[in-house]
């Protein structure tokens, strides 16, 4: 038997067993009768759940300050003692923070809203289809709308007794990843009939991704109408001390600027952005850097932020606002921001490609 023959053969063994295993899931569908009282039982669906950060409902003080108040309580995310942290939270942050913040929404917002939560939503519209008629695709926001346990609520009602949660970072972050994957675990909490539950791993040398990445930023330089000194690759920051704790953070940023920088066959230069607070955070700063490069030499620049799955106020506002200004300011003349993955093709393909794996078994997968 040739191995073409034997490869088909194996892809329609999955297809029968994964056929069997909704079938047998449900006695009525098997044969068997099933008591006039009995509940409706949906038909067995898997569930692919994507999960990004969050956003505030509108680019208002208020929407805004109810957003941080719920992201910042979050000790994943501020690893400072509560007694510590509440005061100055509630006492300074959320009464000067949410203006300054809205402001920078109300640059980046658009008739559909947030972009995050557009872009967001657009993705699971496009990944919807692609792994088979039997597996329901949505998306959730750790902070805000949509939440992470009704989403979860409404796939259980679907009928998906088995979830992939896909967070949609592809660095592994304690302060992203980690408290995506706690809040879903939290709302499973609740659920007497839990659905069989995996979390897709962080992806950041995965070769799909770091391909569609390659692809993104060699389209988008070929677009411009200058040619670049210097490309950067701006990752989100942390605290210093989340990598002195063991966060692998810093090394996955690292090692996706390392494959990117190979498959692109040019050097990137690697910052961190979105600095908060006063203590030391992962370097070199992305605001100093671009400050820095002028005097260095490098007038025109290209930046793109490979750590982000969708473009968002951190790349949108900071980066193709905030960044060009500083740039520019101190001395250089060409400035273009590279745009995320987002819905593209290769953004979508890639998703797809990562996700089908962790799938492996729930479907038939070719």
């Amino acid at each position: 038997m040739s191995s073409e023959c034997r490869s088909s053969l194996e892809v329609a063994a999955r297809a029968i067993k994964a056929r069997l295993y909704r079938v047998a899931a449900i006695p009525h569908q098997a044969g068997m009768a099933r008591p006039s009282d009995h509940p409706v039982i949906p038909v067995s669906k898997v569930g692919v759940l994507l999960i990004n950060l969050g956003t505030p409902d509108a680019a208002e003080a208020g929407a805004v300050r109810r957003y941080l108040a719920e992201f910042l309580s979050d000790r994943r995310v501020v690893e400072i003692p509560w007694a510590v942290w509440k005061p100055i939270l509630h006492g300074i942050v959320l009464r000067t923070r949410p203006a300054k913040s809205a402001h920078a929404y109300a640059q980046v917002w658009t008739e559909d809203g947030s972009p995050l939560a557009a872009i967001t939503k657009a993705q699971a519209e496009g990944l919807k289809g692609r792994f088979g008629p039997d597996v329901v695709v949505d998306h959730a926001m750790r902070y805000g709308r949509p939440a992470i346990a009704d989403r979860l609520a409404w796939l259980k009602e679907q009928g998906c007794d088995r979830i992939l949660l896909a967070p949609l970072y592809p660095q592994y972050c304690a302060a992203t990843t980690a408290t995506a994957n706690d809040a879903a675990f939290a709302a499973l909490a609740t659920m007497r009939w839990q659905p069989a539950i995996r979390t897709l791993p962080p992806y950041y040398r995965d070769p799909a991704y770091i391909e569609a990445l390659a692809t993104s930023v060699r389209a988008s330089l070929a677009a411009l109408d200058f040619e670049p000194d210097a490309v950067m690759a701006s990752f989100h920051g942390m605290p210093q001390r989340t990598l002195e704790l063991g966060d692998p953070y810093h090394c996955h940023c690292r090692t996706t600027a390392r494959l990117l920088s190979e498959a692109l066959g040019r050097e990137l230069i690697v910052a961190f952005q979105s600095r908060f607070g006063r203590a030391k955070w992962l370097e070199p700063a992305t605001d100093a850097t671009l400050a820095a490069l002028p005097g260095k030499g490098v007038k025109r620049i290209a930046i793109v932020a490979p750590g982000f799955a969708a473009d968002c106020i951190e790349t949108l506002e900071e980066l193709a606002i905030r960044g060009r200004e500083t740039f520019l300011a101190s001395g250089g003349t060409h400035f273009a921001y590279l745009p995320c993955l987002n819905d593209s093709p290769e953004g979508l393909d890639m998703a797809e490609s990562v996700m089908k794996r962790e799938l492996e078994g729930w479907i038939a997968v070719s």
